[in-house]
């Protein structure tokens, strides 16, 4: 899931007009959920799925604006 931070469209193929299913899964690559509207996501359910997440994986950013988070595939450095 963190390596779609930043995404403020969803990617979608056919020259934008078919949206692409994304299962989003979990650190330890378990389905957290699937969508076809990333920004709806962000701006709705996020909010459950990261208050979840953040007990889960306290050792992997979990941002409160993911569309303007920077994405990554790393957990935190030590110390943060």
């Amino acid at each position: 899931m963190q390596e779609l931070f930043g995404l403020k469209s969803h990617p979608a193929i056919g020259n934008g007009r078919i949206p692409l299913v994304l299962e989003l899964t979990s650190p330890a690559h378990r389905p957290i959920q699937t969508t076809r509207d990333l920004p709806g996501f962000w701006k709705g359910s996020w909010k459950d799925v990261r208050a979840d997440m953040r007990g889960r994986y306290p050792k992997h950013p979990w941002p409160e604006d993911p569309a303007e988070a920077a994405p990554t595939a790393r957990a935190k450095p030590r110390g943060t």
